[in-house]
């Protein structure tokens, strides 16, 4: 084969190859992240920065793009604590830029989707993180306070005060709710799933300690 011919196959080739490096991590990746802060609704605020580590690498071709320990930082974006029984605490977060370990920054387009935070918790479709909500404590604290109504009422006024007893019992523990902050907290230590909306074009990196 003369050589004027090898050249434009061996530059081909390292187009291809680079062209394949190059290629953006898809828009859907998961990325397991581990929040290294706190975040809860009775101590943060809109704006507050939190930050986090991929625990898993991701690969692309066979090839490590964001390794892990890549920092992923961001800021709340909303705080929510309502005082209904029907209302549920909400954590808003906004992922905006992965730091790889040797320092290079990249904006990020993603979203929070899953959480290991534990029961009666879940993530809506704005990606934002729901606290428990109306739960057997509070069946148990209505139901308590109109008992001990009726129990009052009954020994005060016969079978009508039994009635109104329960009422003001139901009543006065409903005010109590009503007054009851709900709260939700994201501790240290989670595992937030956050998803790629849109593709994140970045060069494959070395991982480092097997990673």
């Amino acid at each position: 084969m003369k050589k004027w011919t090898v050249l434009p196959c061996i530059l081909l080739t390292a187009a291809i190859a680079a062209a394949q490096a190059s290629s953006p991590v898809p828009a859907g990746t998961a990325l397991m992240v581990k929040l290294e802060t706190t975040l809860a609704t009775f101590s943060n605020k809109a704006g507050d920065p939190f930050r986090g580590q991929l625990t898993q690498a991701v690969q692309l071709n066979g090839k490590t793009i964001i390794p892990a320990g890549t920092v992923v930082e961001g800021r709340v974006t909303k705080i929510a604590e309502p005082r209904r029984i029907s209302g549920r605490p909400t954590i808003g977060i906004l992922p905006e830029t992965l730091v790889l370990p040797n320092g290079e920054r990249f904006s990020v387009d993603a979203t929070l989707i899953d959480t290991n935070a534990g029961r009666d918790t879940d993530v809506n479709q704005e990606g934002e993180f729901k606290g428990p909500g109306h739960d057997r404590r509070d069946q148990l604290e209505t139901g308590g306070g109109a008992a001990g109504g009726m129990l009052i009422g009954g020994l005060i006024g016969g079978p009508p005060g039994v009635v109104v007893g329960g009422v003001v019992g139901a009543g006065s523990t409903g005010v109590h709710w009503l007054s009851k902050h709900r709260s939700a907290t994201l501790m240290a230590g989670t595992t937030l799933t956050i998803e790629l909306n849109r593709p994140l074009a970045m060069a494959p990196v070395v991982a480092s300690n097997g990673q």
